[in-house]
């Protein structure tokens, strides 16, 4: 078995179908794969859905049941019982391209030294996007363009490969263990950086991923995710999660302020100005700005939060 794909899902039956006929009608080239279900507790048709896959001329498909919520719980479970060499994860509400299985195939072998590989993941608009929602602000709808060029992925290059579009070679988790379940995202929680956190893990164990604008998939784009109010919910949870992970570079040396770097506070002071100060600025730009404001909040919160608590000092 070359290709694992994972699929987690959670009471998303009406989307199942598109999700998984993408995942059997490709052309692999001879790439041989399966495709994992992982129902994390649906209270649906999941499992109906999934097991009228499960017989047809057509890569094997699995049905999984992880009774813990939350989707590290599901991926994770997903990891254990795949049996091919690399583990791709994609989204109930994901359709691949005809090519992916093979392309995915296609850049661990043209790339030895890479462990993780991931790449495009492009819009299905429902209705067309508000003005402020350009790519810039795409973060909060898990899409991803980063243009035509391959690149590598490591601690001088820190660019987060999103789940919709992830494969990890499986020795890869054996090195540096699987998702971390406190990063997860569990029903409708936002900002989470579960991807992240595994991808840093790699990184700093020396491992590098790949971006490869050849790897592509479509997302769904949900009407809820074009609002105001979300971006601004995403961006306050995700400084909250990523102040949890006390990344290097948001660890600024100086002196402190209630365990939040006083740079920090500069940049959200910038900031602010920039954002009160006139200009030919547009809404996504405007919109961006208060953005890095709501995330600002999120960190400061949380790393107050931990200097309360006696967390321990960043690594």
């Amino acid at each position: 078995m070359d290709v694992s794909v994972v699929l987690c899902t959670y009471n998303r039956c009406d989307l199942l179908p598109g999700a998984i006929a993408s995942l059997l009608d490709q052309d692999t080239d001879d790439v041989a794969y399966e495709v994992l279900v992982v129902d994390n507790n649906s209270t649906d048709r999941t499992r109906e859905v999934v097991e009228s896959f499960v017989e047809g001329d057509h890569a094997p498909v699995r049905y999984l049941f992880e009774l813990q919520q939350g989707l590290s719980f599901a991926r994770n479970a997903g990891i254990r019982a795949a049996r091919g060499s690399i583990v791709a994860f994609t989204d109930d509400d994901v359709r691949v391209s005809r090519t992916w299985v093979r392309d995915v195939k296609r850049a661990f072998d043209a790339n030895p030294g890479v462990d993780c590989v991931g790449g495009k993941v492009l819009p299905r608009w429902h209705r067309a996007p508000p003005r402020w929602l350009t790519p810039r602000n795409w973060s909060p709808l898990a899409l991803v363009d980063h243009g035509d060029a391959r690149f590598r992925t490591n601690l001088d290059r820190r660019v987060c490969l999103v789940g919709a579009n992830l494969a990890v070679r499986r020795e890869a988790f054996d090195d540096v263990g699987l998702f971390a379940a406190e990063f997860q995202r569990v029903a409708d929680n936002v900002g989470t950086t579960e991807d992240g956190e595994f991808q840093e893990r790699l990184w700093r164990a020396g491992r590098e991923g790949l971006y490869d604008p050849a790897v592509v998939v479509t997302a769904d784009v949900q009407d809820e995710r074009m609002t105001r109010a979300y971006h601004r919910r995403w961006h306050r949870e995700h400084g909250r999660y990523i102040a949890m992970m006390r990344l290097g570079q948001w660890e600024k040396p100086g002196p402190r302020l209630s365990g939040v770097p006083l740079a920090l506070y500069v940049w959200g002071l910038k900031s602010v100005v920039d954002l009160l100060r006139d200009g030919p600025r547009g809404p996504a730009e405007r919109f961006e700005l208060e953005l890095k404001l709501r995330f600002l909040s999120g960190y400061s919160a949380q790393r107050r939060a931990d200097s309360k608590g006696g967390v321990p000092a960043a690594r």
